[in-house]
């Protein structure tokens, strides 16, 4: 019992300490990324009006745009540090306030969209896997081939036209209806219809791989001699396959829903501009034709972290599922 409770903290800390030079180097990139980038944000913030040479610097200093190079970095890692992500120069708000105002949206379409293509996608894998090469899979390996090679821009675009503007079932876009006040039950479920056709695209794109990787998963699994011997003692077809089969062949499904809930943060910048879905996705379109660099630059540091920590949190659940993941 001690050498597995040591292994699995040497493991976890392994792991931790491996994410920390992985954070700095991130930092280094977007703030280098972002700066060398072409436009300048102080002229798009004035827009049309020709600034005064006065003014660009007076706006330079406010942003600390005027300092080298390689004092703006320190300064922006210092600030990182104390959890100071900088001001919008759009909105002149703190970027932490702006990205913390988009994430519950972000985080709602996303996290809907993956259960959704996880819990179907996981059955549509089974079935398939359950009787290779039938009707059933050859359907749902259309089905798969289709979604998965369609762009998602033009899919949204397609549930759109289809179900918003020509049947008038689900709105063309937002978070909620705008010129209604609603409160409660009746609020929840007018953010749900207008959820309804963002998270349904990213939710077949999703899908389409979920089912994939799990009808490949399953028919390994179930050519084992584990699954064989389960069979020959008798036991219902139910029981082979989600009891014996299924729980070992959701290794590489963990590890890619790892990955799914670790862009969950970064939303679906293409459905949400479709849809005008007011999430961070969206926001970061908008950071980018403006040139906010504070956003851009606190934006992907947050989906980078969430990234990070989700891989870390796959890796200790990847752990505990399997422990000779620990000694690899």
């Amino acid at each position: 019992m001690a050498n597995r409770s040591a292994s699995w903290k040497t493991y976890a800390l392994r792991r931790a300490l491996g994410a920390v030079p992985l954070v700095f180097a991130i930092i280094l990139l977007n703030f280098t990324l972002i700066h060398i980038a072409p436009g300048d944000p102080i002229l798009l913030l004035t827009g049309e009006i020709a600034p005064s040479p006065e003014y660009i610097e007076a706006m330079k200093t406010k942003y600390g745009l005027d300092r080298p190079i390689h004092e703006q970095l320190l300064i922006y890692l210092s600030s990182v540090l104390r959890g100071d992500l900088g001001r919008s120069i759009r909105y002149d708000i703190p970027v932490t306030e702006l990205i913390a105002s988009r994430a519950p949206a972000t985080l709602l379409l996303m996290g809907t969209s993956i259960s959704i293509s996880i819990l179907i996608g996981i059955l549509l894998g089974v079935i398939s896997a359950r009787k290779p090469y039938s009707l059933t899979d050859n359907l749902t390996t259309v089905f798969s081939l289709i979604a998965f090679s369609i762009p998602i821009f033009w899919l949204a675009q397609l549930l759109m036209i289809t179900f918003a503007l020509q049947l008038g079932l689900f709105p063309t876009g937002g978070f909620s209806s705008a010129r209604t006040t609603l409160a409660g039950i009746d609020y929840a479920l007018n953010v749900l219809h207008h959820l309804f056709l963002p998270a349904l695209t990213i939710a077949l794109l999703r899908l389409a791989t979920t089912s994939r990787l799990t009808r490949a998963s399953m028919l390994e699994a179930l050519s084992q001699d584990y699954v064989i011997t389960a069979r020959s003692k008798g036991l219902d077809e139910r029981t082979v396959l989600f009891r014996h089969a299924l729980r070992n062949a959701l290794r590489p499904v963990i590890t890619m829903t790892g990955l799914q809930i670790g862009t969950m943060i970064a939303g679906a910048t293409l459905t949400e501009i479709v849809f005008s879905y007011p999430g961070i996705g969206w926001m970061t379109y908008q950071a980018v034709l403006q040139r906010d660099y504070p956003v851009l630059m606190g934006v992907y540091l947050v989906v980078s972290l969430s990234v990070i920590l989700a891989n870390f949190v796959t890796d200790i659940v990847y752990a505990l599922y399997d422990p000779r993941v620990r000694y690899a």
